[in-house]
């Protein structure tokens, strides 16, 4: 027998496993159950696990498979899964398109050079790299000199990392929001202020994927 919430999440994670052949990411799981925090959703998904519902798949990041449902739920129509050839010591190279600003904006997206990045740490879409510049997004453990993968997207939900392409010309790396018609880009260090942009301003070029940082 499943709680609600885990019977809510299992539905949730077979509806877009069907709808895009991906699994959710945590952040999307904790908004559509309206949990706090991703802790919540941790504890969820394992619960899931060891009752045999679902199962993580090795060297994918953020990847599962539903094995059973509830009998209380008609299984959703199958579509054809998208093939990701991810070995956890494969490789890909990605372009790097320079220098983004965790600060002030800087000229956007110079040079074409190529990032090679290890496979299982991007999902599907199409990928990008960008060298952080500044402190801003410090408390989100962005630190000057780390690699930001980016995801090319051109819409985001609120909370999400993007990079925010202002006037055309300037990019910067922020926590998107909105407020109306009105795009706030924060940033994760108590030293900066918010940025307002009238929304026509405002260009998503990508969602933070992840991140890897040299020593």
């Amino acid at each position: 027998m499943l709680t609600a919430k885990q019977h809510e999440l299992l539905l949730f994670i077979n509806q877009r496993l069907n709808e895009s052949g991906v699994s959710p990411s945590f952040d999307e799981m904790r908004e559509a159950l309206d949990l706090k925090s991703k802790s919540g959703v941790h504890r969820l998904i394992s619960a899931l696990e060891e009752r045999g519902f679902i199962r993580r798949l090795p060297n994918r990041a953020r990847a599962l498979e539903v094995l059973k449902l509830p009998e209380s739920a008609a299984p959703a129509p199958a579509v054809p899964r998208p093939v990701v050839p991810a070995a956890a010591n494969d490789t890909i190279e990605i372009p790097l398109h320079g220098r983004i600003a965790a600060g002030t904006p800087i000229e956007a997206l110079q040079g074409t050079d190529g990032f090679a990045v290890p496979a299982a740490l991007l999902g599907p879409g199409e990928h990008y790299a960008l060298e952080v510049s500044g402190d801003s997004m410090v408390e989100e453990g962005i630190l000057d000199g780390d690699f930001a993968l980016i995801r090319k997207a051109d819409t985001a939900r609120d909370g999400e990392i993007v990079v925010a392409l202002i006037d055309n010309e300037e990019a910067t790396l922020k926590t998107y929001r909105r407020e109306g018609r009105t795009v706030r880009l924060d940033p994760a260090n108590a030293r900066y202020e918010a940025q307002r942009y009238d929304e026509s301003r405002v260009a998503i070029q990508g969602r933070l994927a992840g991140l890897i940082r040299r020593y």
